[in-house]
């Protein structure tokens, strides 16, 4: 069969990062919605950064991934898929990324947000940025979204096979007794009033995962909550390392299942900041690797991608 004239646009959708030092400031200017971000935080935040490598890996990663998940969607031969990057509040921002695709004229686009947790403060908010971009360019073209993909079984397998070689950090006769303590960014709690299904999709990824993992303790945590006066979802990373210090707990492998790839919330709020309040605590903490973009994600999201396009009866 010869190629289409038109191909199927996957459009990967990320928070995005600062690519640098000095950009540590605009990027939080987005994130804030324009409002100012007093100097002391913005310090704060280039100290991590710093920490850290000076920028965020995010953004390379993704790219990383959706140059492999392209190549491999189309194995087939046919050349029908291209996937495109764009970032909620950095470059290259998901309006400007949705011109390109726009310009390369598919015919159909796939929204794909690099969050298998659904929440209507997150993947909805990239929504809404296909949308307004799309009305700022009087565009009315149909673009489907994939949902939620929180219990896939490639996602759950990849997060097992690398909780089974983090526990390999811990001395032998200390690893059946190691605590994993799973973890995921903290929204504002008032998400609960809203129905939203972020806690249970958060939930249903924990209790899949959790399945294959025998007898192995487990503990659940929200992590890296923002800094703003109303309350976020809990209980805090904090609170459960203080919790099981005092249960006499001496060995946490922390698996941040609400993160696919490194980012300052597992490099520094983890690996800097939780592992050294877990010392303090005589608690040995280490932290599975995340599934970046590794040969087992990326099979994980070549078949979300198949599933949803053949519910969507696309001529192949």
């Amino acid at each position: 069969m010869p190629p289409t004239s038109q191909p199927i646009a996957v459009l990967l959708m990320a928070m995005g990062g600062p690519d640098c030092l000095e950009n540590v400031e605009p990027f939080l200017l987005d994130v804030r919605g324009g409002r100012p971000t007093p100097p002391e935080l913005v310090a704060e935040i280039q100290a991590r950064y710093r920490a850290t490598g000076g920028k965020s890996p995010a953004v390379g990663m993704t790219l990383s991934v959706a140059k492999k998940l392209e190549a491999r969607l189309n194995e087939s031969g046919r050349g029908r898929y291209r996937v495109y990057v764009g970032f909620r509040h950095w470059h290259p921002f998901i309006k400007d990324t949705l011109a390109q695709v726009l310009r390369d004229d598919p015919e159909h686009i796939i929204g794909f947000c690099m969050a298998p947790q659904q929440s209507s403060l997150s993947t909805g908010a990239y929504r809404k940025k296909v949308e307004e971009a799309q009305a700022f360019m009087n565009d009315h073209r149909s673009v489907s979204y994939v949902g939620s993909w929180n219990r896939h079984p490639r996602l759950i397998a990849g997060i097992v096979d690398n909780i089974q070689q983090g526990l390999n950090k811990f001395p032998p006769a200390a690893r059946p007794n190691v605590t994993v303590l799973f973890t995921a960014h903290s929204l504002p709690e008032r998400i609960v009033a809203m129905n939203d299904p972020y806690p249970d999709e958060v939930k249903g990824t924990v209790v899949a995962v959790t399945a294959f993992l025998g007898g192995q303790p487990t503990a659940f945590a929200y992590q890296s909550q923002g800094r703003s006066s109303e309350r976020w979802l809990g209980p805090t990373v904090e609170a459960a390392i203080e919790e099981l210090a005092f249960a006499g707990q001496r060995y946490v492998l922390v698996a941040p299942i609400g993160f696919l790839c490194d980012h300052v919330e597992t490099l520094y709020d983890i690996d800097i900041e939780l592992k050294q309040l877990a010392s303090d605590r005589r608690i040995q903490l280490e932290r599975i690797a995340m599934l970046n973009d590794s040969s087992a994600f990326i099979e994980a999201l070549v078949d979300v991608v198949a599933v949803h396009e053949s519910s969507l009866s696309i001529p192949s």
